[in-house]
């Protein structure tokens, strides 16, 4: 049975750490990759990235798999994150082997970061390599193939698009072939997720028919939207970060051109986006529980087709999961509480 999560990639596993009060609204994210780890790469294109070991991930470089990805709150400060996620696989000896001692290892875990520094009300309220350990520890402990939370919690706690609440979001697809994809978003981005005119998010406009509020909630949704940007008049130091995976068998490269392709559901989610202030990036794992079929030559499109239309849909469920939020850092909105369905908190 699938839970329409990463999750349903078998074998990774995925862990919040939430901060929230006093000062905090923020968190951590982690992707923790079967033992022995996956194939990864990475495809950046944001013009104000926060990132971490992202260089190993080069086709042309050593590191082949990696143990786990961070994703995480608090601007290039909350990095620090991964050395939580670092400490603990070096305790349970996972990662590139360095010597002749299994203990020999030093874990490579990439890391991204989203910018939501004093959105909770105080600017040196973020996560720091407890954080990280927490949030692995949870990934950890969490059975295979469990439903992910969603909103805001971990990296998307204090997450927000454009003038909206934004957050964690998730989703998968079983191909034709048996081959499952996978992806988790951060939505935090400088772009808009809405088309606040129709009162539709953008990324269901590519479902299909989709149901158009009455002209009295989208001008009162027009309204707030209006009075939160003004309301909060922060700097767009925003960013979208995603994880897609797969339990197809991919080279780097090949997991490379996953992470790029994957883009595309970003864009088709939220408009516009890789812009000078964003650090919009994604990563790609491959387990490689599944052989691609050598006799189809486009079975390596379709894998790339569903990356973009997973990331898509992730970054929906991620606005439509989020709740408002009013506080010492500012307010924003939800999908929800504008156009029914949602709360507060």
């Amino acid at each position: 049975m699938t839970v329409d999560a990463l999750t349903d990639v078998a074998g990774v596993r995925v862990g919040h750490a939430t901060r929230t009060g006093g000062g905090w609204l923020t968190g951590t994210t982690v992707v923790l990759a079967p033992e022995g780890g996956a194939v990864a790469a990475v495809d950046v294109r944001g013009g104000g990235p926060g990132t971490k070991e992202t260089d190993a991930l080069d086709p042309r470089n050593v590191v082949q798999k990696v143990e786990a990805i961070v994703l995480t709150g608090g601007s290039a400060y909350g990095l620090d994150a991964a050395s939580g996620v670092m400490a603990w696989l070096e305790e349970r000896g996972r990662g590139v082997r360095v010597g002749s001692d299994p203990a020999y290892v030093v874990p490579v875990v990439p890391a991204a970061c989203v910018f939501d520094l004093g959105r909770g009300g105080d600017f040196r309220a973020r996560p720091d390599s407890a954080t990280g350990r927490s949030a692995v520890e949870a990934a950890a402990a969490s059975a295979l193939g469990a439903r992910v939370e969603e909103g805001c919690v971990g990296a998307g706690t204090g997450a927000v698009v454009g003038a909206m609440k934004g957050g964690v979001g998730t989703a998968s697809v079983v191909l034709d072939s048996g081959i499952t994809v996978g992806a988790l978003v951060v939505a935090n981005a400088a772009g808009d997720a809405l088309d606040a005119e129709v009162g539709v998010l953008y990324g269901e406009l590519f479902q299909g028919r989709v149901e158009y509020p009455e002209e009295r909630v989208r001008e009162t949704a027009r309204r707030r939207l209006v009075e939160s940007a003004e309301r909060n008049a922060l700097p767009s130091l925003n960013t979208t970060l995603a994880v897609v995976a797969t339990d197809a068998e991919l080279s780097k490269a090949q997991a490379q051109k996953l992470a790029g392709t994957a883009h595309d559901g970003i864009a088709r989610a939220v408009r516009p986006v890789h812009l000078l202030h964003d650090g919009d990036t994604v990563f790609a794992l491959a387990t490689g529980e599944h052989a691609l079929d050598a006799a189809n030559p486009l079975a390596l499109n379709d894998i790339l087709a569903a990356g973009a239309d997973v990331v898509m849909h992730a970054i929906v469920r991620a606005v439509r999961a989020a709740r408002a939020v009013d506080g010492p850092g500012g307010a924003w909105p939800a999908y929800g509480e504008l156009y029914g369905g949602g709360g507060s908190s």
